[in-house]
């Protein structure tokens, strides 16, 4: 009987690590969305899926998954060194500044979250935590007995509803139309995951220039609304 009550209680802790209401500040990032609207690139709903689409594609099959992959792994075999390598080759991904200060603003909020809910590991993996969200993600997982898969999935969810929530604001799109975006893009969730667990170490990285100028021109937007 315990071994079956496992699978609804990870789900249960996978919908908590995921919801909108963690208190990690997601809402106030744009990741360079903001910017890309203020310059006409995105308009209506099928720009911002065109773009969404490119990230999912790129950004987060051939870098957060995969590095999700080995944050995981680094964190089940007590592996602080490793841990905090693959944080230092995240960092190097994020295209801009500002990208980078959300992993570790948003780091430093999930750290102290997860020691207010007493999870295991806090102390140990604690230089890193402090650095990256995905880090405190991955312990999280790990120690909510959340599959590999699972996490993935639930990680690529949580960040394009964010970007479509960020997305019904300033571009508008009415919620019926971001609800429909939401649907259509997250029906290739389960490929990016798959794509993203099969990447190897030499593969990992991505190129999205539109993504760097976006976020840098952002720094210095005059009137804004998000934090990137």
């Amino acid at each position: 009987m315990a071994i079956a009550m496992d699978k609804p209680h990870s789900l249960l802790r996978l919908l908590h690590l995921v919801s909108p209401t963690l208190p990690t500040g997601a809402f106030s990032y744009s990741q360079g969305l903001e910017w890309a609207v203020e310059a006409g690139w995105i308009h209506n709903g099928p720009s911002l899926q065109e773009w969404l689409g490119d990230l999912l594609e790129q950004s987060l099959a051939f870098v957060d998954i995969p590095i999700l992959d080995r944050m995981l792994r680094a964190i089940e075999n007590n592996n602080p060194e490793a841990l905090e390598e693959w944080c230092s080759v995240l960092l190097a991904c994020r295209e801009s500044s500002e990208l980078r200060e959300e992993e570790r603003v948003r780091g430093r909020a999930l750290l102290t979250l997860l020691q207010g809910l007493t999870i295991e590991g806090t102390k140990q993996f604690e230089k890193t935590l402090n650095r990256s969200q995905l880090a405190g993600f991955s312990l999280a997982a790990v120690k909510w007995n959340i599959e590999l898969q699972e996490a993935a999935l639930g990680y690529t969810w949580a960040w394009l509803e964010n970007q479509i929530i960020a997305g019904i604001k300033i571009v508008p799109l009415g919620q019926t139309e971001g609800q429909r975006l939401l649907l259509q893009l997250s029906a290739e969730i389960p490929k990016i995951v798959s794509q993203g667990l099969q990447t190897k170490d030499t593969d990992i990285g991505a190129a999205n220039p539109a993504l760097a100028l976006a976020c840098s021109l952002h720094e210095t937007q005059y009137t804004r609304l998000y934090r990137s």
